[in-house]
């Protein structure tokens, strides 16, 4: 009963802000856009973060249409890594996502990767509503700054998670075969 009042609460303050963001600036301005992402992003993981799922879903496994990546490579996912490297984005998300090579650090950055990508999926959707509410009601060009943001601060972070997912997931079987030869030993 509290997690249920705790996300609903999480929910209905996320909207009322997302309502006042609206009021306020108006949805087709670029500071609306980025706004909006960010105010969804903390919304988002709080939210998953109070539900504390153990997503075990198979639409978090590597998917055959993903080539083992190299879908994402050719859309750029490899600049992508290196523009969050370049802004310093990498440096912020080490601090819940520290690299190491033991089996309990590499098993939390695999279910991090989950969190991440539902939270940038959820926003995505959402986003892209608002996208389309604008486009209808102000035109294309109004609805760019909304376009381009969802596309930088949502798409292309689902899809590193699900490029980086299936490498950590490799990473923690050779560790645990490692440690399989070493008890037979």
């Amino acid at each position: 009963m509290k997690k249920t009042l705790s996300l609903t609460l999480i929910v209905s303050i996320t909207a009322a802000l997302v309502y006042v963001l609206v009021r306020t600036i108006g949805m087709q301005k670029a500071g609306f856009a980025i706004s909006l992402n960010f105010l969804l992003m903390g919304g988002a993981l709080t939210f998953l973060e109070t539900l504390k799922s153990k997503l075990q879903s198979a639409y978090f496994n590597q998917q055959p249409w993903e080539a083992g990546g190299k879908i994402y490579q050719r859309l750029g996912i490899n600049f992508f890594r290196k523009l969050l490297v370049w802004v310093g984005w990498e440096k912020l998300g080490k601090a819940t996502k520290p690299v190491g090579k033991g089996a309990e650090t590499l098993a939390h950055l695999h279910y991090r990767t989950k969190i991440d990508e539902l939270g940038h999926l959820i926003i995505l959707i959402i986003v892209s509503a608002f996208t389309l509410v604008v486009a209808i009601r102000f035109g294309i060009a109004k609805a760019m700054p909304l376009l381009i943001s969802n596309i930088l601060l949502n798409l292309y972070p689902v899809m590193l998670q699900r490029f980086n997912r299936p490498r950590i997931a490799r990473a923690m079987r050779l560790g645990q075969r490692k440690v399989d030869a070493a008890l037979m030993s």
